[in-house]
């Protein structure tokens, strides 16, 4: 058994002397894990570093064994975001959220296609881009079927005025038909559900928590999660939090 494609390094586990299972997301196998032989070794320098593109080549006698993985290095973005310590936050977060909540060898293209298109913008500088955290958790939530329907409210059918969504069905409410069940919504700010719109601070702290919602309740479990959201997704939190006040 062998496959070979580009892919994005999620997480790298130290296994025996100078060995380790790498982790890591392709377009067309999704996240796949394998076993490195000497990728904590010197000679390997920052290659397993998670956040790298490779060119990966996992062999195996037999589908359903772990298998060899070997790497070729093709672009290093977290070295490049280094004295960036928010925008490498959302980019540990990122690689954390995929590695907890996408099945195992499941391809999900639009998540790949997402997580390189929020990488590349992380590099760009762009100010955006804790918007584009946001987007790109609701498009991986919907790509594993649990994505939210923020088109019209539940309630009264009518597309204006959503302010907020509800945890149980995931639906957007409108702010008048919202005011029995308020202190039961999750507040669903403007730039959720317009592209063209950068997120406030206040407002993406409620997009982070909505999302967060969504994915600790319905993603995590379904893969066998119960300790709640990564903690590199947490301190990213916390982080945009202390420097909002």
């Amino acid at each position: 058994m062998e496959w070979q494609e580009e892919g994005i390094l999620l997480a790298t586990r130290a296994l025996g002397e100078g060995s380790a299972v790498v982790s890591l997301l392709t377009r067309g196998q999704g996240r796949h894990a394998g076993l490195v032989k000497g990728a904590m070794s010197r000679s390997a320098g920052g290659r397993y570093q998670p956040g790298n593109r490779v060119q990966a080549v996992w062999r195996a006698r037999l589908a359903e064994h772990l298998g060899h993985l070997t790497c070729e290095l093709l672009d290093c973005p977290a070295a490049r975001l280094l004295d960036d310590p928010d925008r490498l936050a959302g980019l540990s977060s990122a690689l954390s959220v995929t590695e907890a909540a996408l099945p195992e060898r499941e391809p999900h293209p639009s998540v790949f296609d997402g997580l390189v298109a929020f990488i590349e913008e992380l590099e760009g500088g762009s100010p955006g881009w804790t918007s584009s955290y946001v987007r790109w958790e609701l498009t991986l939530l919907g790509d594993l079927g649990y994505g939210l329907d923020l088109t019209s409210c539940a309630v009264t059918g009518v597309t204006e005025g959503l302010t907020f969504v509800s945890p149980k069905s995931g639906r957007a409410v409108a702010t008048e038909a919202a005011q029995p069940w308020r202190d039961r919504l999750l507040p669903l700010p403007p730039f959720v559900a317009d592209p063209a719109r950068t997120a406030q601070s206040e407002e993406l702290m409620q997009g982070l928590a909505l999302t967060g919602y969504f994915l600790e309740r319905h993603a995590l479990v379904a893969v066998g999660g119960r300790g709640g959201l990564p903690p590199a997704r947490e301190r990213f939190v916390e982080r945009l939090s202390r420097r909002r006040s």
